[in-house]
């Protein structure tokens, strides 16, 4: 099934912690990021290992995939669903480690800055 620019799919390959979905609304409302914004997860060539993610505010493009997380939306081009099927979004807000954190099942090697991997 083709997802349209109206329509939202109902199961995500990426999912959001409790944690990641509190912080995102929380620097939407902080930020005042506009309506019709979501939130874009996706991957790019480079870095250290050879792909770094993408996660940041942005409108739907043409070859989105649209979701709804716990009210936040999700856009994530549809050729990058393969390198992040399964992966988790998590935030931390701790001594040792501050950011948003990506478990992907998919990685056979990532850097040491967790920011890039290889698939």
């Amino acid at each position: 099934m083709a997802a349209t620019a109206t329509q939202t799919l109902p199961q995500s390959p990426v999912q959001l912690s409790t944690r990641a979905v509190e912080e995102v609304a929380k620097i939407m409302q902080t930020k005042n990021i506009p309506e019709g914004y979501g939130l874009r997860v996706g991957v790019r060539g480079g870095g250290c290992s050879g792909m770094s993610y993408v996660l940041g505010f942005d409108k739907q493009r043409e070859h989105d995939l649209r979701f709804n997380m716990d009210g936040i939306l999700l856009y994530m081009d549809k050729r990058h669903g393969l390198y992040l099927m399964g992966t988790v979004i998590d935030y931390h807000d701790g001594l040792n480690a501050r950011g948003f954190t990506f478990e992907n099942p998919n990685a056979t090697k990532t850097c040491g800055c967790g920011s890039s991997f290889a698939a």
